[in-house]
Parts: C-alpha cells; structure tokens; sequence
C-alpha cells in the first residue's frame, strides 16, 4: 500500500512532481541521519521548525538538515524582538503535526515561512513529506505555487 500524506496531496493537486523517499524501516534519530540514509546531500536534506514570537505569532523555519536555526537572525527576518522554538506539546495542537513529521506544506494554518537561502544552491529540496519516516523532493522552482515563502540566511554559521 503506498502511503498518500497530506503534501503529497496537495502537490498532486497542483501537479507538482515530487519523488517520495521511505525509510520508515530505518533506525534513525535525527535530520542529518536521514540525509545519510537517503544519499543525500545534507545541505539539500532540509528539517522544518516552528517558532514562537514574542507577539505569540507562529512562525515556520526550513533549514538545511546539518545546520541549526539562528534565533536573532530568524527574528529579524520576521520583524520580531525575538523567537524560540514551541514546544513539543504544542507542535500538534498548533500544525497539525508531530515531531519528526513537521512539513512546511499542509499545516493546519499557513504561517509565515522562511527557507535558509542556500535551498537555492539546489535544483530540488528534500523535506518531510508529513509523516514520520517519509520525505519528498520537490523542484524550489515549483514550491510558490503551494506555498509562500522568502529564501533568507537565518543558520547559525
């Protein structure tokens, strides 16, 4: 049986082509393992965070895989004094999500996303296709027709 997640569906819908990777199988515990998993380029593998503003507005971070977010830099991109990560309790409640299946695409509210910049060096991104254990690939050129978003440098170097 192959497994249909809400991006998938979405993509479907706006016929985005996308590749789906499963390593639902696999033992893994972090962004950068399932990069090795999938053979990929770290850089090009990417995790998805959701912050909490200090006007208690939630904002989406996509960073490259083997990279941290940077607080005062994710902030100032989003006109904010400053951020921090919600809690895991609340990533359901709020996204529709659960930790290790966080999607940039199909939350239960679109809230305002930023992209680490260097998304750009690559044709396609790899992130969570919605579900923990399956990603997806999908072309950058093709994710503004599914979602709004800036490319800005927000990993701490």
């Amino acid at each position: 049986m192959e497994i249909k997640t809400n991006v998938m569906r979405i993509l479907d819908k706006n016929k985005i082509q996308y590749k789906v990777y499963d390593y639902s199988k696999e033992e893994f515990k972090n962004a950068k393992i399932i990069a090795d998993i999938l053979g990929c380029d770290p850089e090009q593998e990417f995790k998805t965070l959701v912050t909490i503003g200090k006007t208690k507005e939630h904002y989406v971070f996509v960073v490259p895989s083997n990279h941290e977010l940077d607080l005062k830099k994710a902030a100032k991109t989003v006109n904010e004094k400053n951020i921090e990560m919600i809690s895991f309790k609340d990533l359901l409640s709020t996204t529709g999500y659960i930790h290790g299946g966080c999607s940039p695409l199909g939350m239960k509210k679109q809230f305002k996303t930023v992209i680490n910049d260097s998304a750009s060096n690559f044709e396609t991104i790899i992130f969570s296709a919605g579900k923990v254990g399956y990603s997806l690939e999908v072309a950058l050129s093709e994710l503004p027709k599914v979602l709004d978003f800036k490319l800005v440098d927000i990993i701490k170097k």
